[in-house]
Order: structure tokens, then sequence, then C-alpha cells
């Protein structure tokens, strides 16, 4: 196999088989030293006969694949910012039931190492797709709300979905009966994973490797409240026949990718990188939009310490977001992937008493090491959420049990508001640091351009084209890579995948 290996995992190819018992005392003797065992060590060790039985059930060749009809030839892409569990789950999703992955957005920085790990190539994007071919049908994958659809993706053209979040109030309406499996599973590539099994499909290892990265970083190295059992026993599985000799090795180095990146990015890139919307109803019939950011990191100081810059950033892109669809709320969670717990950043007096409705009542008192990062009076905009960490399970429920419970917008601006209130900001390109440029913001009064509005489209435009240019340039000089989509399974086999 060609491309990026390291001690991680091995390349053996022979296909899929039990591990026998002396390959299980390897894990154990590999893994588990003098020292208490990761949650993804314990995972594997008790769940290594289901997994093992599991990977029996895999196809030893490609001649066989899953019945799914209505999903056929279909394009499977995930929300409008990707991620590694729906770059991974629209990679897997078209091999196991036969057509076109494709992605919404850039990859960020923890999936670009996954492709570059595993060895496989990156996947197109939506618009480009669907530009040469229009009439092709569409599976969602990893979603299934409106607000996180491209706006490319016909609503009459969608056949499916394949998902493991709550259906909320923004769902996707079609005209006809669809394909639909969702899970209550820790990721989508959990449900895929099983899938390949299930339908005794041939699974590629590098596809193997994109799904097991994918579940560890959805459910934080199984550490997640959203983790199951399933989850377990699928990653045991996944570990066994990638030959991961070490999955803490595989599990840092996601984190060190997730979290480096971070420290180079721009406020502008921080607040709009994984951000969602989500609308909830009130008793009285009034209906809230609420965009909710997450920054995932190994070291939150290091993002705290920008508090009033990502504050400030928050309200101009409020502000951007509400010129399409009012945004009553924003939030900014940073979530410190180590030590599972996180901060909230508030941007006004709504934002302030939606989150004390939802997670009951006024913040702790701050760490000393965060208020000693945070800034001057940094209460008023930093809320200790405590051992919450999952958008999914922890963030988003409370705030829609809160409006459903009867939470009103307040009237009067908080002091925050008014503070980051006194000036008009808009991104620009900035090429002083990186000649490729970076997107920054820029007082109004200094930048001789467009309104708010269009500045912020153009800047959006620079984003992806620098990232996909970036990309590519990458990916050319990283030699032979794996690429299933466009050649089908027999492809892959003839290859000696």
């Amino acid at each position: 196999m060609a491309g990026k290996r390291d001690a991680s995992h091995r390349d053996d190819e022979d296909a899929a088989k039990p591990v026998n018992g002396e390959s299980k005392r390897m894990f154990k003797s590999q893994t588990y030293q003098a020292r208490e065992p990761t949650a993804v060590e314990s995972a594997i060790t008790e769940n290594f006969e289901e997994g093992s039985k599991l990977l029996e059930r895999l196809a030893k060749t490609t001649e066989v694949s899953a019945f799914r009809p209505e999903l056929q030839g279909a394009v499977f892409c995930g929300h409008l910012v990707a991620d590694l569990d729906s770059v991974s789950g629209a990679i897997g999703a078209s091999l196991l039931y036969g057509g076109t992955p494709a992605r919404a957005s850039e990859v960020n920085s923890e999936t670009q190492f996954a492709l570059d790990h595993w060895g496989v190539d990156n996947i197109r994007y939506i618009e480009d797709v669907l530009k040469e071919e229009p009439d092709r049908s569409v599976c969602l994958v990893d979603f299934q709300q409106r607000t996180q659809l491209h706006d490319c993706i016909k609503m009459d053209k969608i056949v499916g979905v394949i998902d493991h979040h709550a259906l909320q109030n923004s769902t996707i309406v079609t005209e006809k009966p669809i394909f639909v499996d969702i899970r209550p599973w820790g990721s989508m590539s959990t449900i895929l994973a099983y899938e390949f099994t299930a339908q005794r499909v041939a699974l590629p290892r590098p596809v193997a490797g994109m799904l097991l990265s994918a579940i560890l970083s959805d459910t934080l190295n199984l550490r997640s409240p959203t983790t199951t059992e399933w989850d377990r026993r699928v990653v045991s599985m996944l570990v066994q026949y990638c030959q991961v000799e070490d999955v803490n090795i595989l599990c840092t180095q996601q984190f060190k990718a997730k979290s480096h990146a971070l420290s180079q990015m721009t406020a502008y890139t921080l607040v709009n990188g994984d951000i969602k919307q989500f609308k909830f109803g009130s008793p009285d019939g009034k209906e809230y939009q609420v965009a909710f950011s997450v920054v995932e990191t190994t070291d939150p100081l290091a993002s705290l310490a920008r508090s009033q810059e990502l504050v400030r950033e928050m309200r101009t892109v409020k502000q951007e977001l509400s010129a399409e669809k009012t945004v009553h709320v924003l939030y900014l969670a940073i979530v410190d992937i180590v030590n599972l717990r996180s901060f909230l950043l508030l941007l006004g007096e709504a934002e302030r008493t939606l989150a004390e409705a939802a997670y009951g009542g006024r913040s702790a008192v701050l760490p000393e090491d965060v208020a000693g990062v945070a800034g001057e009076n940094c209460e008023r905009y930093v809320y200790d959420l405590g051992s919450r960490v999952s958008r999914k399970a922890d963030f988003v429920p409370p705030i829609s049990a809160a409006v459903s419970g009867g939470w009103k917008m307040p009237i009067k601006r908080s002091k925050t508001e008014l503070h980051f209130a006194e000036e008009t900001w808009v991104p620009v390109v900035d090429y002083s640091s990186d000649p490729n440029g970076e997107i920054v913001r820029r007082r109004s009064q200094d930048v001789a351009r467009g309104p708010p509005k269009a500045a912020a489209a153009a800047a959006r435009r620079h984003l992806r084209v620098t990232r996909r240019w970036t990309s590519e340039r990458l990916q050319g000089g990283r030699g032979a890579r794996h690429s299933y989509w466009g050649v089908g399974v027999a492809g892959a086999a003839q290859r000696g995948e």
C-alpha cells in the first residue's frame, strides 16, 4: 500500500480474517503496560470476541454488494462543514451501496491527517459533482437538517439519509418515501462499518481505517457520553482488521492534528470552522435560530486566551448570518478533549440567559488558570459548562428544552454586547504572513471595499479556493493513493487492496 505509514498500523495485505489467540495476546502485551488502560484499550479487550465475530462476516471478495437499489448510483454527501465522520461516511457509503462520495466544504486538519495516514484520496466538492451531472440523486450522510444542507442539493433529488443525530424542527421534508438509516450510535461511521459486516460486503483496509478514525474522533476516543456498546464493538473489529498495533498512537496523532492547526487559525476560521444552525420552537409559537460553533482542542487555555478576539468575531459572524435569516443566539464552545471539560463564549444577553436556562443557572466561578488568560471581566462572556463535551448530547438538547420550556429573548443588551458593538469589522484577505493569504478582520473604515455582506462572501470564496489549491498541491506530491470512487469495488480488488 502506497502512501505515508508509521508504527501505529501494519501493512499486511492478507484478506479479512479473525485474529487468532496469538494476535490477541500481541494486542494486550503491546498496549497494556504498567498503567491503567485507556477507554479505547478497554473497549478492544472487552469486545475482542464480539469484534472477531463481526470480522468473520466481512466478505473475502468484492463480488457481493449491498442491495439497496434506491441508493445505487447516488452521490453521498455530508453537512455544510465537512468533518471526519461526514467525509469517512461518504467514502464508506459510496463503496457499500455503489455511488460517488462528495463533501460540502474544505476538510479540516484532522480529516486531512486521516486521509494521509490511511493513504486515501480526498473527495470532490458536491457542487462540482452536481454541476457535471445535475440529475444525480443524493443521499445525506451524518445529518438530515435543512440548515446544514448545501444549497446546490435539491430536495427532490434526496433519496436517502444515513445519520446518528436527533430529528429536530428543521429536518428535511420529502415528497416521497426515502431510504432512512438513523441509529442512536456515537458515530455515523459505526453504522456503515457494521453494515459492511451485516451485508457481507468487502471492506478495503484504507476505508476501514478511515471509518475507525472517524469513530474515534466523534466519540472522543470512546469517552464521549454519546458512545454506545456498538461503537466499542465496531472499534474492536476495525482495530483487529487494520492491524493497529497501538491504538493510543493513532488517537494521539489525531488529537495533535486537530489541535495543531488551531494555533495558526485566525478568529474568522475558528468561529466559522465547525458551526451548525438549529431551529427551536417556543410555546407561544415563536421560532428561534441558534448557531452553535465548536472548537475541540488539547490546549483550551490557548483558545481561551483569545476570548475577546473570538467574541468580537462572533458578533460579526452573527450579523453576517442574520443578513440571510435572523440568528437569535450564537455560541462558541471550547472543548478540552483531553480532560473532557468545556467553556462557552457568550456574546450577549440572549446567549447568557439561554445558557443559564439550559445549563442550570449562573456559571460556576471560573478556574484561576482560565480567568488568568481569558481577560478582564471574563465572567461576563465565559461560561463554565463543566463536563459537558458533546454538541449532540450535551449542548443542543438542553437548549431545545429551555426554549420549549418558555425561554424568551431579552430586550436589554448586556455589557459585553455594548463593549464589542463599538466598531464594524469586515473580513479581508491578508498576505503579510502567508503568500496564499489568510482571512482576517479589519475595521470597516480602514478597508476600501464593498458592504460587510459582500466582504464576507468574498472572504468565503477565497477560503475555499485557497484551501482547495493547497490541498491539491499537497496531494500531488504524496505519490500513489487509494481512490475507490469512480472505479468501483472490483477496480479496488484488482489493485490488490
